[in-house]
């Protein structure tokens, strides 16, 4: 297998609308890229539970940010890391065939909880510049208080499952196509907005110029 591309394995293989697959591990970097809140799937005790969090890459690993009063980040289970991106709606002439344009990976493996301070420094270094690049050099660091008051979950990028959906409706050459009803795609786009500073704020307090650089630009 190419080192650029993703292992098919029984988690990953795509059983419904393989068309839309991909094993192309540009294309989980780039959905991942696109993003910086993912929903970390675990079982505890027994019980499935799906938590909203944070996250940050390099080119092999994931990291995950929580509380070390958060059950989902106690480390050494396996795990499921989903991001999803909703980039339009896909109105066909009928109900039927609506859809979505997205792009979705979801991550499969066991998570390691981060021990060693230095590791920690350098993931959490991840995340922040993953949310927002620039970020790390300008905000006070974290102290060791804080550190031990922070779980680092890392989690390896060796197993995931790529899906992304584009295009216009698939019944343009079927019978309802002589109903004379639209169809198409409804995008869906976000962008940063103007920063809002804190009330709290000297009023001569200037905007860092990696924050307002990305007024008005999409993440990633």
């Amino acid at each position: 297998m190419a080192p650029d591309q993703l292992p098919e394995t029984d988690l990953t293989r795509h059983r419904r609308l393989r068309d839309q697959g991909s094993l192309d591990r540009a294309d989980l970097e780039a959905i991942l890229d696109a993003g910086f809140v993912c929903h970390l799937g675990v079982v505890v005790e027994g019980r499935p539970l799906v938590v909203p969090t944070v996250y940050g890459r390099d080119e092999r690993r994931l990291y995950l940010h929580g509380s070390v009063a958060s059950r989902s980040l106690a480390g050494g289970t396996p795990v499921c890391v989903t991001v999803t991106h909703v980039d339009g709606l896909v109105l066909a002439r009928s109900v039927f065939e609506h859809g979505v344009n997205y792009r979705s990976a979801m991550i499969h493996g066991e998570a390691r909880k981060v021990t060693d301070p230095e590791e920690k420094l350098a993931g959490l270094r991840r995340l922040t510049e993953h949310a927002t690049p620039g970020q790390w050099s300008y905000a006070r660091r974290p102290s060791r208080k804080e550190l031990a008051a922070t779980t680092l979950l890392v989690l390896p990028l060796d197993e995931a499952s790529v899906k992304i959906r584009t295009g216009a409706p698939d019944d343009g050459d079927g019978p309802d196509a002589e109903l004379g009803l639209w169809a198409g795609v409804l995008p869906l786009t976000s962008a940063w907005g103007a920063p809002v500073p804190d009330p709290s704020l000297p009023p001569q307090t200037p905007i860092p110029a990696h924050i307002a650089r990305r007024e008005g630009t999409r993440h990633g």
